[in-house]
């Protein structure tokens, strides 16, 4: 077996190489771990850069938007739960009397309450509203009165039409037969009986 006398440098077997021994080229450069470039690690399953995608798009940045069908139509009414006044009541308006205004919000029933409470809710639910009165507050459901409007300007509607398609009624003068002056009548007389000379 032949030995080697001469050993060359590490650095000089190594020329050519992009690596020189430390794996990847990208983890020796002292600048820590890139996480990749462009806009990758940004999609909704990814994490390291999430937040540098929500903070300059918005959380809009994920999911579905547009128009949906009819049938598929989401109801847009807002809600609250009831776990979520408890712990924040200054995030919602209180009334001169006293009132929770609460009026573009459904109720639901999620929570306790240690308190009692007057709210005005467009609707609520069987469960919230049973907690509500059980703690001694009151509630009033502004959705009822708005159906009953709704139904009596339904009613006014019909009422309108049905009075535009009825015949006018006309008035016993206006069929009276106009009474002609007698002078008039005279004077066409005398007009007919008059006839041109010929010459």
């Amino acid at each position: 077996m032949v030995m080697k006398l001469k050993k060359k440098k590490k650095s000089v077997r190594q020329r050519g190489e992009t690596r020189h021994g430390w794996g990847a080229r990208k983890k020796h450069k002292g600048r820590g771990h890139r996480g990749g470039t462009g806009m990758a690690g940004t999609g909704k399953g990814a994490d390291h850069k999430k937040s540098l995608i929500i903070n300059k798009y918005g959380n809009k940045y994920f999911g579905k938007q547009g128009i949906t069908s009819k049938g598929t139509e989401k109801k847009r009414v807002k809600r609250v739960n009831l776990r979520d006044i408890e712990r924040h009541p200054e995030k919602f308006k209180v009334g001169k009397d006293g009132w929770l205004d609460l009026k573009d919000y459904k109720i639901l029933g999620d929570g306790k309450l240690s308190k009692k409470i007057k709210i005005k809710a467009l609707d609520i639910s069987k469960k919230a509203k049973e907690i509500i009165e059980k703690a001694g507050g009151e509630v009033e459901v502004l959705r009822k009165e708005k159906v009953e409007k709704e139904l009596v300007k339904e009613e006014k509607k019909e009422t309108g039409k049905l009075t535009q398609e009825e015949p006018e009624q006309v008035s016993e003068e206006e069929n009276k037969p106009v009474e002609i002056a007698k002078d008039t009548k005279i004077k066409t007389e005398e007009v007919k009986e008059k006839k041109p000379e010929v010459e």
